[in-house]
């Protein structure tokens, strides 16, 4: 009988003891609870390759309630960062979009943060002061609060937390559930009154459980009766969130991140009517149209009309209009890189200073236009690192362009870029479809992305010299998106850092007598010519030569390395590329084999390869196509384009073997 409650007293000490040691051992979240475990990790364990890691994220919206301003909403945010090298300093630096009203505009407040790191065996920490914040007024709609975390330094752990209040109940960001890093735990909570009835969005392919309950909870009102209302309370917990992999052609791949977005669908106050905030993109575009800062600022025209008449006396052409018109507003504006559909000083303001934000140039852009009799209207664009709106908000949209219908087509401009064509738009802005707002009321979708693909067309003479180098001619055209490229990397640039620029991805490649034509003019293709030798394309073995005949046009590695892909193929634009090699051999050497000549495709007329090679007496002759015919390709052809471009740079790496006569 003894050693029985013997043994039970040593199973209840070993459980304490256990258990002390799990707690005392148990990752600490709350706010400067930093653990030296923390600080000495070298690496993450589940991605070592990491250069930072989010340890702890903690967002909570709830909302209270005053007599004056009703409802408003308080967000609670919490973070700890670790990072693991100089690479992943950038996670030092947070930014706070604080949004604007008329009236009323949010307010961020109790900002605190630490950097954290060893110093011998003890953690030390340095505290986020007042000069390392800073406060930025993007436009009249939009203030961010911008911070940098002190001491930063490889190794360290960073955290900070904040509240941002907001009276905009029907304007919530949404909540990020993963990173371009690792994130080890992620709560989130959403806390609502009965009142207010918000639908939820997901996105991205990572799995969600939602744990929904309510409670009962009163408010409590100087001099007022309490407030008492069911609340609506919704958890979302995640852990071990693996970072968001990015390739090549990702576009933004921030767009498809795991996140969820509350969106207000109705109101119903005690003893008030039902209020519907559910919208379409129709109620979106009018909503946008029929603010002053937008619709009133097409309507004005008395600051220009002098000037466009003088511009266009005895024009009567549209195309020479409209093409008269955009090269005038590009001159004479100057965009202050500043985002936005709403103009920020106004249209009349803005031409009389010459500079504007990109509503200011561009319904300006639309003013005129229209005033020449053309057929034009605003088109609401969401830019690649704003996202793609996936359901009706204003906040989907960040930008506006104008556009042209005219034979059964949009003509795209922006006015914003003194390098860009009728139809020839920044590559973010290239982001699916934009909203064309008519003058009617009425609104519809618009792709963005240009009708002609961009195209390169090339011609290369090449010789294989006897002390095993190729030496040659260049000889290339561009149009479409590919000269706007050469347009805004060589344009302004001396000869010497044009050669550094175009040698930089061709290896073993020296290039000279650099000539570029029309980078200035921008109805013309550009042309650019070069010589060029390179000393890796031919080798030497057994007394045979491998010769490359693509020299250092070959494309040397498959830009699609995943397994598995969870987000489309962006790549932009449609391209078409053409080059004509003709390879001079040396003397005292045949051919002994040459790569076949191949064709093939991406399926369903998305893209295309061609690869031609013949011989005859001493010269080789190569034809190489390749076409992509779509710029935006869903992920199920993700395995389909990965093997395109996995064959393409196996042929691309094909030699030509030569032996001795």
């Amino acid at each position: 009988m003894m050693k029985t409650k013997n043994r039970k007293f040593n199973i209840i000490f070993i459980c304490i003891i256990f258990s002390s040691f799990y707690v005392s051992t148990a990752q600490d979240y709350r706010f400067g609870k930093v653990s030296k475990e923390e600080i000495q990790q070298a690496q993450h364990p589940e991605d070592p390759d990491a250069d930072a890691a989010v340890l702890y994220r903690e967002v909570e919206t709830r909302f209270e309630y005053s007599q004056d301003d009703g409802f408003y909403i308080l967000t609670d945010v919490f973070e700890r960062i670790k990072i693991y090298n100089k690479e992943g300093f950038d996670w030092g630096t947070k930014t706070v979009n604080v949004s604007l009203g008329n009236i009323n505009k949010e307010k961020l407040t109790g900002l605190k943060g630490y950097t954290y790191f060893m110093q011998g065996d003890k953690v030390n920490e340095e505290k986020l002061t007042n000069d390392a914040i800073f406060d930025i007024e993007v436009n009249k709609y939009l203030e961010q609060t911008k911070f940098t975390m002190p001491n930063l330094k490889a190794g360290c752990v960073i955290e900070y937390k904040y509240t941002l209040k907001s009276p905009f109940i029907g304007n919530i960001d949404a909540y990020r559930f993963q990173e371009k890093i690792p994130i080890d735990k992620v709560h989130v909570r959403f806390m609502s009154p009965e009142y207010l009835n918000y639908k939820m969005h997901q996105k991205g392919w990572l799995s969600m459980d939602i744990d929904q309950s309510s409670n009962s909870r009163t408010l409590s009102q100087t001099g007022m009766r309490d407030v008492q209302f069911t609340e609506n309370i919704y958890d979302i917990k995640m852990s071990k969130v693996p970072a968001l992999q990015e390739e090549a052609y990702a576009g933004n791949v921030d767009n498809y991140a795991s996140s969820l977005k509350f969106e207000l669908e109705y109101t119903q106050y005690p003893g008030s009517t039902y209020t519907n905030y559910a919208t379409t993109w129709e109620a979106v575009s009018k909503s946008i149209y029929d603010t002053p800062s937008f619709g009133d600022e097409l309507n004005k025209s008395n600051y220009f009309d002098n000037d466009i008449d003088e511009l266009l006396k005895g024009v009567s052409n549209e195309d020479e209009k409209m093409a008269r018109i955009f090269e005038f507003v590009k001159n004479k504006m100057a965009w202050n890189s500043y985002f936005g559909y709403y103009t920020n000083e106004g249209v009349r303001s803005a031409y009389k200073d010459g500079k504007g934000n990109s509503a200011d140039i561009n319904l300006m852009l639309v003013a005129m236009l229209r005033y020449a009799g053309l057929n034009a209207n605003p088109i609401l664009v969401s830019t690649k690192s704003n996202g793609i709106p996936l359901f009706p908000t204003r906040n989907g949209f960040n930008y506006v362009i104008a556009g042209v219908e005219k034979d059964n087509q949009v003509h795209l401009l922006d006015a914003t870029n003194k390098l860009g064509e009728i139809n020839i738009l920044e590559r973010e802005i290239l982001n699916w479809q934009g909203r064309m707002l008519m003058d009617n009321g009425n609104s519809a979708w618009v792709s963005l992305y240009p009708s002609l693909p961009a195209t390169e067309s090339a011609l290369v003479t090449m010789n294989v010299n006897d002390d095993l180098t190729v030496s040659g001619t260049m000889q290339c055209r561009y149009t479409g998106h590919y000269a706007l490229s050469y347009r805004e990397n060589y344009g302004n640039i001396a000869e010497e850092d044009m050669r550094k620029k175009l040698e930089k991805n061709k290896t073993e490649t020296e290039i000279s007598n650099i000539k570029f034509e029309n980078l200035k003019t921008l109805s013309e293709p550009v042309k650019l010519s070069y010589d060029f030798e390179n000393f890796d394309a031919v080798e030497e073995i057994g007394g045979k030569l491998y010769v490359s005949p693509l020299a250092f046009i070959a494309q040397k590695e498959n830009p699609f390395k995943l397994e598995t892909r969870n987000y489309p193929i962006d790549f932009g634009y449609s391209y078409k590329d053409r080059y004509l090699f003709t390879i001079n051999l040396p003397e005292g050497y045949k051919i002994e084999t040459l790569p076949e000549s191949t064709a093939f495709g991406l399926g369903e007329g998305k893209g295309e390869f061609r690869y031609a090679i013949s011989s005859a007496g001493n010269k080789i002759q190569v034809s190489l196509e390749l076409a992509v015919n779509e710029p935006f390709v869903a992920v199920d052809y993700y395995g389909n384009i990965k093997k395109f471009f996995e064959l393409l740079v196996q042929k691309e790496n094909e030699k030509v073997v030569l032996t001795k006569v």
